[in-house]
C-alpha cells in the first residue's frame, strides 16, 4: 500500500538530530518555557519575516489567540463579524465562535480553492471586523485588491496558514502577508511536530504582548493576571523537533512541488479535475494534492484496492455540520460541489519514483 503519508518515514530523515535534540531537553531538566521555544520562535520569525512568533499548543488556538488578543485590546468585540471562507476546515470557523465573534461565510473560486476575493465586498457590513483568509491545501491566497479592501473597510487580515508554510506571494511568505498569522505543526503538515503543536505570527508588537499573556493563564508576570487567560504553550520537546526540521522545510516543500508538476503533466484522465498550478511556482506548497470527479467515491475505492491510499478533505461541508445546525438549511453551492468531489491524493517528501508512476498510472486507468 502506498500510504498517503509515510510520517514515520518522514520523521526519521531526520532522527540523529531528532533524538539529540530530545535528549539535550530531557537531560536539561527543563520542559516548558525554555531555550528550545525561543530559539524555535527566532529562527520561525525569521523565516518567515515577521517581527514575532509565539509558539502556542496548537493550530486552533493560534486562531482564538489572534481573535481574542484583539478583543482584549478593544479592537473587536464579542458579536462582531468575520468573514471566511465557506469551504475551509472547520478549525478556521471553532476560532471565530468560540471568541463570541460571528462567522461570516464566504464562497471559494471553483479553480483554486480558495476565498473568491470578488465575493468578500459583499458580505461586508458595520459589524465586520476582520477577514480570515485560509491559504488551503497550500496554495496562497492574497492579492492587492484584498488588501485595499482590507485597508478602505478598516479590516484586520488574518492569516490561516495551517496549510502553506514557505509559501509566497510577490516575494514575501505567507504568514506574513496580513496583520497576524495562525500556523498548525500537527503531525501531518509540511513542517509537522511529534504531537501538537502551533504558532502565531505578527508584526504587532501590542499584538505579540497581549497574546504572550493570554497563552499563559492571562500572565506576563507570574501569579499575576491582566486577563482571564488560558493554558496554550508549546513545550521544548515539540519546538526542539520542529527548530530541527524548520531548516528543511523549503528542501522538503521542492519535493513536493516536483512531485504536483508530474502530476500534472502525467494523470491525463478526462474524468479527473487537476488542481489549478499558479503561474509562479512559489505561490503553492502542496500540503495536498487535491483532484475533483463526479465519481469520486468510486475512485476512492478504487485507488484503495489497487494499493494506494487517498483522503478526502473534507467530506462535509461546515454549514452542513451538526456542530452550527443553526447553518445547516443554507445554501454555499460552490462549496457543496467542491466537497462532494474532491479526494487528495499520496504526496511527500519521501515519495519514490516507482510509487509517484504507480499513482499515476493507476489514476490513468480509472
Amino acid at each position: 500500500m502506498i500510504k498517503f503519508l509515510d510520517l514515520q518515514k518522514i520523521n526519521l530523515k531526520h532522527q540523529e538530530e531528532i533524538e539529540t535534540k530530545l535528549s539535550q531537553v530531557f537531560r536539561s531538566g527543563w520542559f516548558l518555557m525554555g531555550q528550545e521555544l525561543s530559539s524555535f520562535e527566532s529562527n520561525l520569525s525569521q523565516y518567515i519575516g515577521a517581527k514575532h512568533a509565539i509558539g502556542v499548543a496548537n493550530g486552533l488556538d493560534a486562531l482564538r489567540l489572534i481573535l481574542r488578543g484583539y478583543i482584549e485590546m478593544g479592537i473587536m468585540d464579542r458579536g462582531d463579524e468575520i468573514l471566511v471562507p465557506s469551504n475551509t476546515y472547520i478549525a478556521s470557523i471553532l476560532a471565530i465562535s468560540d471568541n463570541g465573534l460571528i462567522p461570516v461565510l464566504v464562497e471559494p473560486d471553483i479553480n483554486n480553492y480558495n476565498i473568491d476575493i470578488t465575493k468578500i465586498e459583499e458580505k461586508i457590513t458595520s459589524k465586520t471586523k476582520g477577514i480570515l483568509i485560509v491559504h488551503l491545501y497550500g496554495r496562497t491566497v492574497f492579492s492587492d485588491q484584498l488588501k485595499d479592501l482590507a485597508d478602505k473597510h478598516q479590516l484586520k487580515l488574518i492569516e490561516d496558514n495551517a496549510q502553506a508554510i514557505g509559501a509566497i506571494w510577490n516575494g514575501q511568505k505567507t504568514g506574513n502577508l496580513g496583520d497576524a498569522a495562525g500556523f498548525s505543526f500537527y503531525p501531518g503538515k509540511n513542517l509537522g511536530a511529534i504531537g501538537d503543536a502551533g504558532a502565531i505570527t505578527t508584526n504587532d508588537d501590542d499584538l505579540a504582548k497581549v497574546i504572550r499573556a493570554l497563552a499563559n493563564y492571562g500572565s506576563n508576570q507570574k501569579y499575576v493576571n491582566i486577563y482571564q487567560g488560558l493554558n496554550s504553550r508549546l513545550d521544548e520537546i515539540q519546538a526542539a523537533v520542529l527548530d530541527v526540521k524548520l531548516k528543511y522545510i523549503d528542501e522538503e516543500n521542492t519535493v513536493r512541488k516536483n512531485i504536483a508538476k508530474r502530476y500534472i503533466a502525467e494523470i491525463s484522465n478526462p474524468k479527473i479535475i487537476l488542481p489549478e498550478n499558479p503561474a509562479d511556482v512559489n505561490e503553492h506548497v502542496w500540503h495536498l494534492f487535491v483532484i475533483r470527479t463526479e465519481k469520486r467515491d468510486e475512485l476512492h475505492k478504487y485507488l484503495t484496492e489497487n494499493g494506494i491510499q487517498t483522503l478526502i478533505h473534507y467530506p462535509i461541508p461546515p454549514h452542513k455540520q451538526q456542530a452550527y445546525k443553526e447553518w445547516n438549511d443554507q445554501s454555499f453551492p460552490i462549496s457543496e460541489k467542491i466537497h462532494e468531489e474532491v479526494l487528495s491524493l499520496p504526496i511527500s517528501p519521501v515519495m519514490t519514483e516507482e510509487e509517484i508512476k504507480k499513482v499515476i498510472e493507476i489514476v490513468n486507468e480509472f
